[in-house]
């Protein structure tokens, strides 16, 4: 096996090395765009050695303005590009007994975008574009490289999803923090019934609520379960958060666990307030309704990002959904556009409050 080489590199070097030359010697004139995005490990930067164990090698997109010759830059790639490079096979096969495939993919940019996220950017994002599109998504569309703009085509669309407009985002934090007030006094009240498998449960439903809140505040995308736990190691707060969930997850009494997410949430809370987006609230613990569980009151914190939207359109959302992937948790919906916008229709409907 040839030295391991990151997938966005390998892709780079190979655009620039042999893709790009041979468009130049067979379209001359031929304007274009290049670049790696979408779903792969490699587009986001956590791929290893491991990742080449099934269909790894160099792999680009390759857009044009004219769909009408698609066909016939496809077939010049097909003949004239070798079966490997840096000793990394150029063809893949689907699935087995599928003929191998090249795996430069040339296509349309606004076709391509109404095929992976359900419109164009360059049209106008619209409220219902950013709540049905998960961060998955939105986040494999704006990761990897752009090796070449020729088109402008790529940058403008990626900036126009870089991130949620104000009352959209403030919108999502409060909804965020809804699903963690409506778990949070769970983890001691399962317990006292003699319930600690469904305290543990309760606890890691909690600190995956929490760690999307990060990521949320922070104004970055979480990427889908396999790697939200790596990325969430690069936000500004996972030195000072993290430490509190890991012993949240590993603690052997109730009590431990509903200490170490009191802390989290505590200094979750002042990150919210820290952004100065809306009014501060107090960020420490109080007992839930009497009873002896510490929690952070997190719906105090939801109608404090509410408050301040004034967009009609978000404002008139109900408070207690969210963004798709807020309320859907199925790989097979949010993975696979347009699953997700037909999943999100009833937001267009007269009354969203009654899905």
């Amino acid at each position: 096996m040839p030295p391991f080489v990151p997938g966005v590199e390998l892709a780079r070097a190979y655009y620039a090395d042999l893709v790009r030359p041979l468009l130049d010697d067979t379209f001359p004139g031929l304007v274009h765009s290049a670049a790696l995005f979408g779903t792969g490990s490699e587009v986001l930067g956590y791929d290893t050695e491991r990742s080449t164990d099934h269909g790894w090698g160099p792999r680009v997109l390759l857009f044009v303005a004219d769909e009408a010759i698609i066909d016939r830059v496809e077939s010049a790639l097909d003949e004239d590009l070798p079966p490997r490079y840096q000793d990394w096979p150029t063809r893949f096969a689907a699935t087995t007994g599928d003929p191998d495939t090249l795996r430069v993919d040339v296509l349309e940019p606004a076709t391509t975008c109404r095929q992976v996220l359900g419109f164009d950017p360059l049209a106008g994002v619209t409220v219902f574009d950013w709540l049905s599109t998960p961060t998955q998504v939105l986040l494999a569309f704006t990761a990897g490289d752009v090796f070449y703009d020729g088109l402008d085509a790529l940058e403008p669309r990626r900036r126009a999803l870089a991130w949620y407009p104000r009352d959209v985002w403030l919108y999502a934090i409060g909804c965020q923090w809804k699903r963690v007030a409506q778990e949070e006094a769970f983890v001691g009240r399962t317990a006292e019934v003699g319930d600690d498998l469904g305290s543990r449960i309760v606890a890691a439903r909690v600190v995956r609520d929490l760690m999307r809140l990060c990521f949320l505040l922070e104004r970055r995308y979480a990427p889908y379960s396999k790697w939200l736990g790596h990325a969430f190691e690069t936000l500004d707060c996972a030195p000072v958060i993290r430490p509190h969930l890991a012993r949240a997850l590993a603690a052997a009494s109730w009590q431990r666990r509903e200490a170490e997410l009191g802390a989290a949430a505590e200094k979750i809370g002042e990150m919210h307030n820290a952004l100065g987006v809306t009014e501060s609230i107090d960020a420490s613990l109080r007992p839930f309704y009497g009873r002896p569980f510490l929690v952070l009151d997190s719906e105090r914190f939801a109608e404090a990002a509410f408050d301040p939207i004034t967009d009609p359109e978000v404002a008139a959302l109900p408070r207690n959904i969210g963004t798709v992937d807020q309320w859907v948790d199925s790989t097979d919906v949010l993975s696979k556009p347009p699953r997700p916008r037909r999943a999100a229709t009833w937001y267009a409907r007269p009354d969203p409050a009654t899905p």
